[in-house]
């Protein structure tokens, strides 16, 4: 559908004026904050990231999927798809600033008014509107099918796996998608209404964009990369699919990731602004109803925090300690084998190459390949994994270590 848009768009009068406006650069916007949220927003929405879909979809996967491929091709589609719908929509807004007379500058506006306004009355003034209209719509609900799809079944999945006991027996599970999307019918509904716009526009500002996305990125990286630990997951990595991702990939983690959310946080917060729709600029109590809906998701996680630090016994150092140790499913891979299960030095499990030997355990150790010289940066590994029984034979006391299962429901350990 989207190809079939790009090719009888790029074939209107006008179209190269829409084309040239879409590939040429305006520097002057790089200083604007708004501009960097809307940007790491759509990354954050194309991809998925931050919003719990792609960690809850994979969970489906097998243990040794290559989850680095797919998240490659993931990476270039979404990227790909996102660059020709960009011609889709300028080729058809400059045909219309050339109906009109006026500057493509002037049509093309960003937010929601694009895909609900400005494009459907473009698409009005083609020959044969009302089978291309037909069309549009019909994408324009698949794709928001689609999104609605991975974005419940994420947000499904994470709590399913939270309380397992009590929603997947019986029908609970199904009780609770229902509960959900009528949870979620009933505030879309406030959303059609006269001033359903601009209530669309203060959710899409605050409610799952923007600042929260950026958030949530900084605080997925800090807790992958620097307490569980950057170099522990590229191994984990490295188990699942049998050879080394580039080591770069570490680092982007650990630093690259965390320094650029961190600095467009910093930056909307400086540069912060009303939004606004159209010509209207939300009041006051707009922009607070607006920040309660992002601290409504922000502060849950240094609530929890804080929260299992006070609630966990134990010296101060002795809670951090509890707390920053792996937990897994006792029928994962990895449990029971120290280097995946055990509290590392901040330098072993951020950023040494190797894992030392502990007690004898013998860690893995890169294999090379047939041929070293086509991809030197990938070297095959073993797929067998240090099982529970020898670990236990060189160390009894780490036989039985906590599981996922302990955590959840709130044994101590």
């Amino acid at each position: 559908m989207l190809i079939v848009f790009v090719v009888r768009g790029v074939t209107l009068p006008g179209a190269m004026t829409g084309i040239s406006f879409y590939l040429t650069p305006n520097m002057t916007k790089l200083t604007e904050a708004e501009v960097w949220i809307d940007a790491g927003t759509q990354i954050f929405f194309s991809f998925a990231i931050c919003l719990g879909a792609l960690i809850s979809l994979g969970s489906y996967n097998e243990y040794n999927n290559n989850c680095y491929r797919d998240c490659v091709l993931l990476s270039l589609l979404n990227s790909g798809t996102s660059f020709i719908s960009g011609f889709a929509v300028f080729s058809v807004l400059g045909f219309m600033a050339e109906e009109q007379g006026r500057d493509i500058s002037k049509v093309a506006r960003s937010g929601p008014g694009l895909a609900f306004i400005a494009y459907p009355k473009a698409i009005t003034m083609m020959p044969g509107s009302t089978a291309w209209s037909i069309l549009f719509f019909i994408m324009i609900l698949l794709l928001g099918l689609d999104s609605q799809f991975v974005e419940t079944e994420g947000f499904i999945t994470s709590i399913v796996d939270l309380f397992p006991k009590k929603l997947r027996k019986g029908y609970n599970r199904e009780i609770f998608i229902a509960c959900t999307c009528a949870v979620s019918y009933l505030v879309a509904l406030s959303m059609v209404t006269n001033g359903g716009m601009y209530v669309f526009q203060l959710f899409d500002t605050y409610a799952a964009s923007g600042v929260c996305l950026l958030w949530v990125a900084f605080c997925e990286c800090v807790a992958v990369s620097w307490i569980y630990g950057g170099e522990r997951m590229w191994q984990n990595i490295t188990r699942m699919i049998g050879f080394r991702p580039m080591p770069i990939m570490k680092y982007i983690w650990t630093f690259v990731t965390p320094i650029l959310t961190t600095a467009t946080f910093i930056y909307s917060m400086v540069k912060f602004k009303p939004p606004t729709y159209g010509e209207y600029v939300y009041p006051p109590w707009g922009v607070a109803i607006g920040w309660a809906l992002a601290l409504s998701s922000m502060l849950v996680i240094p609530t929890y925090a804080v929260y299992k630090f006070l609630t966990t016994s134990g010296t101060m150092q002795e809670r951090w300690h509890i707390l920053t140790t792996p937990v897994l499913a006792r029928d994962h891979e990895d449990y029971n084998d120290e280097a995946h299960t055990k509290r590392m030095k901040l330098k072993a499990r951020v950023f040494k190459g190797e894992y030392p030997p502990i007690d004898g355990v013998v860690q893995l150790k890169p294999i090379p390949m047939a041929n070293n010289s086509a991809t030197d940066h990938h070297h095959q590994l073993p797929m067998s994994t240090v099982s529970s029984s020898k670990t236990a034979a060189v160390n009894p006391a780490l036989s039985d270590p906590p599981s996922y299962n302990d955590a959840v429901e709130g044994t101590n350990f």
